[in-house]
């Protein structure tokens, strides 16, 4: 799917006001990271730091932070549940959040604790499109650019 010419993929669960992702593994966890809308809103990331192996993470809640050129941001995660993974070549190459935000940008990965809860605040499927063209519009972004 694609909405102001970037791609959303249509298996992934979006929690749109924070411009994050989970994809479901099947295996009682899910990976988890940010939007290319989220990317293009961030700017320039210089680093990339999620939250530990061990750490209890809330949807909407922070599970990193990421260095942008002007300020400190937290990420916030689309699930509740452990962490059980970080995606580690971040620390060298943050900018994989920007070149594959979907596939090797990826931040961690979470063991799941209630997805049936956190389900209620998810978008997936069709309602994605026009949530995140309604988000791009609300911040000026046309296309993958910022105007």
């Amino acid at each position: 799917m694609k909405a102001a010419g970037l791609e959303f993929p249509d298996d992934l669960h979006y929690l749109v006001d924070h411009q994050v992702w989970a994809r479901l593994e099947g295996d009682g966890t899910a990976t988890v990271g940010i939007t290319a809308l989220g990317v293009v809103q961030a700017g320039e990331i210089y680093m990339c730091r999620p939250k530990t192996v061990g750490s209890e993470v809330e949807q909407g809640r922070s599970i990193a932070v990421v260095e942008l050129a002007k300020s400190i941001v937290s990420v916030k995660s689309p699930v509740r549940g452990t962490v059980v993974a970080i995606n580690a070549l971040l620390a060298d190459t943050p900018e994989l959040v920007h070149r594959d935000p979907y596939g090797q940008g990826w931040l961690a990965r979470v063991r799941l604790a209630d997805l049936e809860a956190d389900r209620s605040a998810l978008l997936h499927g069709e309602p994605v499109l026009a949530a995140m063209q309604h988000q791009a519009w609300l911040s000026r972004v046309e296309d993958g650019d910022n105007s």
